[in-house]
């Protein structure tokens, strides 16, 4: 059973020493674990009210991290046995839970992340109804986050009203006229990348794709925000690079994270004492930045740019004018605004490209067979390798077919929350205001009621043929509704200009350093537990077994 596994696994690490101690830890002291009569004492809200009022089958609190890798060392060790004995064995818990069984559909699971209750939904109807029907009214806002310092600004983080100005302000930024504008920067750091690689391999040409996919994004993440040019992969001592990595070493086992997680009444307190979960010396070098950009650029005419930065300064001046095409009662972005927008594409936009493009360049080096059907229309779309164009991109069927089957099997993020305003009830089920309602997409995407042999990569489950017996609310990788990913569609673009380039030049191949399976890490976003390592072998090199 689930419960023993945990139970077993938790005498193991008995052994560990205090500078292993996880946020699971603490959340073994959850209600979830005390007996009933003591639970009101610790949680805010109980979901186990003698009127039945409240839903879902209780679920190991410990069980809940892995589940969305919000989960630190200790339980590292142990996510494949319990991910494993979860889905193997979660119908003979008390209900079925996630959906694991044929009971159809997927009644909630309740669980606790330290004090805070949560609803953990997989059923699509309850997924559209809080993502996309109930999202003004009832499911608003993401869990509120607290030790974020400016970035509380950011359209990422906002809430309710704010959130709803900053969205309509910003979205003009993102069509595709927009995109279509920004697409010669990532042809350019395209081009870059197929140099620095053709580089690399020179020396070895076993790489850790990490590092080829990390300086294409950072290059064009940074160029594209705010017109930075840094050509990082040649310059890695640039201060943009050096704040940048600091940044996205987000740590869940961060000792701030863990006590504004588990024991949020210490929040106010901190955040009086400028106490931030993200490394303070970083933000303030990007603010600082970003800041004295926007000051050079508001003394001088830029026109003719057309990066994030820029078109965010020009919607300050048309809305201030009342030119805006967006609707007229917004006022402007505020300066502080800006900055926090600047920022948060950045952070935002760098790891999830580089992570999602190691993983694409992983399955295809597994499928030699997919590789050569994407060549093979990069190759009739494109030939002799011509120049990569915007329409051309649009063309490439099969591409976002593989790309939309990465994206199932390794999804940005492992959950996607959002707050109840409300009592309200969905589908029969009741959820009590202030529940965090929260998406597993991981799991949801490996569900085998939605997916027959989840496990397997198969892009040809979103051809034309069968894309549209797609339930949408099974696959969410952007998440959906008004609050879903504002980036997606640049995203999209910047990962498949990369690749393209790459595949015009080089097939990748898996080496005697290549870990398969792949294992994934918990130490905080979703990312491998190790540097994926592939070869890069130059197409002009290969044997037809290789290309």
């Amino acid at each position: 059973m689930c419960l023993s596994a945990w139970k077993n696994t938790e005498s193991r690490e008995k052994e560990k020493t205090l500078a292993s101690f996880s946020i699971c830890s603490f959340e073994c002291l959850s209600p979830a674990h005390f007996p009933e009569n003591l639970e009101g004492a610790f949680s805010p809200l109980s979901f186990t009210k003698t009127d039945g009022r409240w839903p879902g089958s209780p679920l190991p609190s410990l069980i809940s991290k892995f589940l969305y890798f919000s989960i630190c060392r200790t339980t590292r060790l142990v996510m494949e046995e319990h991910l494993t004995c979860f889905l193997s064995q979660a119908s003979a818990c008390s209900s079925t839970i996630w959906g694991c069984s044929s009971v159809s559909p997927s009644p909630p699971a309740r669980i606790y992340d330290g004090r805070q209750p949560v609803l953990g939904v997989m059923d699509p109807k309850i997924i559209k109804s809080v993502l996309v029907k109930e999202c003004y009214s009832t499911f608003t806002n993401r869990r509120h986050m607290e030790l974020v310092g400016v970035l509380k600004n950011a359209v990422s983080l906002a809430e309710d009203e704010q959130w709803k100005r900053l969205r309509t302000v910003l979205s003009p930024t993102f069509t595709s006229g927009k995109l279509k504008e920004m697409f010669p920067i990532m042809k350019h750091y395209g081009e870059i990348l197929v140099k620095n690689v053709q580089k690399r391999v020179e020396k070895d040409n076993s790489i850790p794709v990490k590092d080829i996919f990390g300086s294409y994004s950072m290059d064009v993440v940074t160029s594209t925000s705010f017109g930075v040019n840094i050509d990082s992969m040649n310059n890695p001592k640039d201060p943009f690079v050096r704040e940048m990595k600091k940044l996205v070493k987000f740590d869940f086992f961060d000792p701030v994270f863990i006590v504004s997680f588990v024991f949020p009444f210490f929040c106010p307190l901190l955040a009086k004492m400028n106490v931030s979960v993200f490394p303070s010396d970083a933000v303030d070098f990007f603010m600082r930045s970003v800041s004295k950009i926007k000051q050079d650029r508001e003394k001088e005419s830029q026109k003719g740019r057309v990066d994030f930065l820029q078109m965010m300064i020009e919607s300050q001046k048309s809305t201030s004018n009342g030119n805006s095409e967006v609707n007229h009662t917004y006022k402007a972005l505020t300066d502080i605004e800006v900055l926090s927008q600047a920022f948060i594409f950045i952070f935002a936009g760098y790891e999830p490209t580089s992570n999602t493009l190691g993983y694409l360049a992983y399955e295809l080096a597994l499928h030699p067979d997919v590789q050569q059907k994407l060549i093979d229309e990069i190759d009739t779309i494109l030939p002799n390798k011509a120049p990569l164009t915007y329409e051309t991109v649009m063309q490439l069927e099969y591409l976002d077919m593989t790309v939309n089957e990465t994206l199932r099997l390794y999804p940005l993020g492992g959950r996607l929350e959002r707050v109840c305003k409300k009592d309200v009830e969905i589908n029969g089920v009741i959820i009590p205001k202030g529940t965090v309602v929260m998406i597993p997409p991981y799991i949801l995407h490996r569900n085998p009621e939605h997916w027959p042999n989840p496990e397997e990569f198969r892009p040809e489950r979103f051809s034309k043929e069968n894309k549209d017996a797609i339930d949408p609310y099974t696959y969410l990788p952007f998440g959906a509704g008004p609050r879903n990913c504002i980036g997606m569609r640049f995203a999209l673009l910047s990962l498949k200009v990369a690749i393209v380039a790459l595949l015009q030049h080089f097939t990748f191949q898996t080496c005697k350093e290549t870990q398969i399976p792949l294992k994934l890490s918990s130490q905080g976003l979703l990312a491998p537990e190790k540097p994926i390592i592939l070869k890069l072998v130059p197409r002009t090199n290969a044997t037809p077994a290789e290309a």
